[in-house]
């Protein structure tokens, strides 16, 4: 993969998400459960030393100021618009604005260590660092819906090093937001004796869409009633892919068919994770963050012409934003 004009070599990706808690992170991005402790759990000791190395292990990291500015431009709704009961959120619009400011302010590449934590017990695997490169994930990650992913690279120089990248976690913001699906829309929670009935039909047809069904699925197969990838028609086979996160989606766009594809499950689930996007001429683009041997194994080929993907106006301005915030790139 290219960095910064320079061929680097992919080795490995770690095969857990870490997911960052509450109490990693700064003190006014916390939900008041946390210690603001630095160190940073992320999986077994036996999975976390077979990718960073041996115990003991001092590995050389890196972060990207692209990807942390990219984080930040898909975290401003979560910045402006909480779903959270954060500590600091009554400040979280400057927040937002002075993370902004530092990020610019950054090199191109962020380099940091972090170091195996040994002097933990059990089979918990830790990390930490005193770098302001590490430091500064605590500083910009929001608890709970923020996630970081790890690939191993080896440098043009031949030495190995650890690159990480913060992303949104599109689904938990929906849960926080909204709570999981079967509870927020289910028959207990809709047509209360004070709800108008012009609320409640809203409510469950944006709940319908959040899931894929109702008259957002009944509009996107009128239009694209299969496929495009594995040209699958069964209905019952297809799920109604938003290409704008549900969770950042306006009310119009939640249930605008032409904020959405029709997909095999396997491509569904691909695109939701940001893992394949599109081009606007209809090739697909593959993620780094997956394997190409996995690839390999699910028969995808990078830049994949596919001439029946539905492609028009509006939907090339969702999948902007689906290639520039959802997409692992």
């Amino acid at each position: 993969m290219k960095i910064l004009d320079e061929n680097w070599c992919a080795k490995e990706i770690y095969d857990t998400i870490i997911t960052v808690p509450d109490c990693f992170v700064v003190n006014k991005n916390q939900l008041g459960t946390g210690h603001g402790e630095a160190k940073l759990y992320i999986g077994s000791k036996e999975a976390m030393r077979k990718f960073f190395g041996q115990e003991g292990f001092h590995v050389k990291c890196f972060m990207l100021k692209k990807d942390l500015l990219a984080y930040l431009a898909t975290a401003k709704i979560e910045y402006l618009s909480p779903s959270q009961n954060y500590i600091g959120k009554d400040e979280f619009k400057s927040l937002w604005n002075e993370r902004l400011a530092l990020v610019n302010s950054l090199d191109d590449i962020i380099w940091f260590e972090v170091n195996d934590q040994v002097q933990i017990g059990g089979p918990r695997g830790y990390v930490n660092s005193t770098d302001n490169g590490y430091k500064i994930i605590r500083n910009l990650a929001l608890p709970l819906i923020s996630y970081i992913s790890v690939m191993m690279l080896v440098q043009p120089k031949g030495e190995p090093a650890f690159y990480w990248k913060l992303f949104v976690d599109f689904d938990a913001i929906a849960e926080k937001k909204n709570g999981p699906l079967v509870f927020t829309y289910g028959k207990k929670n809709i047509g209360s004796d004070n709800e108008n009935k012009n609320d409640t039909k809203v409510k469950k047809e944006l709940g319908y869409a959040r899931q894929g069904q109702g008259k957002y699925r009944e509009k996107l197969l009128e239009e694209c009633p299969f496929c495009p990838i594995t040209m699958v028609n069964d209905e019952r086979l297809l799920i109604a892919s938003h290409i704008k996160p549900w969770a950042v989606s306006d009310e119009k766009e939640k249930i605008d068919p032409k904020n959405g594809f029709m997909f095999s499950p396997l491509y569904d689930k691909l695109f939701d994770r940001g893992f394949i996007t599109f081009t606007n001429d209809k090739h697909m683009i593959l993620s780094n963050w997956i394997t190409p041997k996995n690839y390999e194994r699910l028969g995808i080929v990078n830049n994949t012409f596919y001439q029946r993907l539905p492609l028009d106006e509006k939907r090339i301005e969702y999948l902007e934003y689906h290639r520039a915030s959802v997409f692992k790139g």
